[in-house]
C-alpha cells in the first residue's frame, strides 16, 4: 500500500491518503484490539443506513495496524466555521440535526455506553478519591438506559461537507449504544472546552430540537467529564475536573 500525504497527526497515530482512500496508521504501543474493534464499530454503524465512509480494510504496515476507510472529499465543518463565522448559527443547525440523525439509529451489536462509562470511572483510582468515584457511579447507575447509537466524539471536526452539501460523519472510533443526552453532554464539553458561548449555543439547540430539558442533559456532565480523564490527549484535566465538582450530588 503507498501512503501519500499526511492528513492528519496525533500522538498515536497519522492519517494518510492512499490509493483505496485514507489509512490510518496507528503506533505499534496502540493496542491491535482497539483497532479491530474500531473497523468493527464502523461496520456497524454503516448498517444503520448513515451517511460515514465504509470501512475497506484492517492491515498490518511495516509493523503498525492501518484502517482503510474510504475518503471523503470536502472540508469539516470546524473548518468553515472557522472561515465563516457569520453563518455559525446555519452550521450549529446542520450540526444538531445530523447528530439526531445518528441518534434516531439504533445497533444492537454496538457495545453499551453505560458499560464503557463505568469502566473509566473504576480505572480513576489515581485521579479521582473513592468518594467521587463512588458518587459518579451512583449517578451513573440512576440514569435511563436507553439503546441510541452515540458517537461519543461527536464535534465538528468529524463532520464532513462535502461540495454538493453533503454531511459524512466520520471517526466512530468511541461509538456505543446508549442514551443521547449522554452523548450531547460529551459534545457539550468539547465546544466548552474551545469556546464557552458556542457551547451554549450548542447546549440551547439541541435540548429545544430534540425537546429534551436541560438539567437533564446537564446531569451526564459529571459522569462524561470524569470518564474522559482515562483517555490520554483529549481534552485538559484541569477542565474536566472542573466539571466533576461542579454539581452537588444528591
Amino acid at each position: 500500500m503507498k501512503l501519500e500525504n499526511v492528513i492528519v497527526e496525533r500522538p498515536y497515530k497519522k492519517v494518510y491518503r492512499c490509493e483505496e482512500g485514507i489509512a490510518k496508521v496507528f503506533e505499534p504501543t496502540h493496542p491491535k484490539e482497539d483497532v479491530f474493534n474500531e473497523a468493527l464499530n464502523q461496520a456497524r454503524v454503516e448498517a444503520t443506513g448513515l451517511n460515514i465512509p465504509k470501512v475497506k480494510s484492517v492491515n498490518d504496515i511495516d509493523g503498525k495496524w492501518a484502517l482503510v476507510i474510504e475518503y471523503k472529499e470536502g472540508k469539516t465543518l470546524e473548518e468553515l466555521m472557522t472561515e465563516h463565522p457569520e453563518k455559525m448559527d446555519e452550521y450549529l443547525e446542520q450540526f444538531v440535526d445530523l447528530q439526531l440523525e445518528i441518534h434516531s439509529k439504533t445497533a444492537p451489536l454496538l457495545g453499551k455506553l453505560k458499560d464503557k462509562l463505568t469502566r473509566q470511572i473504576n480505572g480513576l483510582k489515581d485521579v479521582v478519591d473513592a468518594t467521587t468515584r463512588y458518587e459518579l457511579l451512583t449517578r451513573l447507575d440512576s440514569m435511563p438506559k436507553h439503546h441510541k447509537v452515540c458517537h461519543g466524539d461527536y464535534n465538528p471536526s468529524n463532520v464532513i461537507v462535502g461540495e454538493d452539501g453533503s454531511l459524512y460523519i466520520v471517526d466512530w472510533a468511541h461509538a456505543t449504544q446508549g442514551n443521547a443526552s449522554a452523548d450531547a453532554a460529551m459534545t457539550y464539553l468539547l465546544f466548552a472546552l474551545k469556546d464557552q458561548k458556542i457551547a451554549d449555543k450548542y447546549m440551547n439547540l439541541f435540548c429545544k430540537k430534540s425537546d429534551t430539558a436541560k438539567q437533564y442533559v446537564q446531569q451526564w456532565l459529571p459522569i462524561v467529564a470524569a470518564a474522559q480523564l482515562a483517555k490520554e490527549h483529549v481534552m485538559e484535566k484541569e477542565f474536566l475536573m472542573k466539571w466533576i465538582d461542579i454539581f452537588d450530588y444528591q
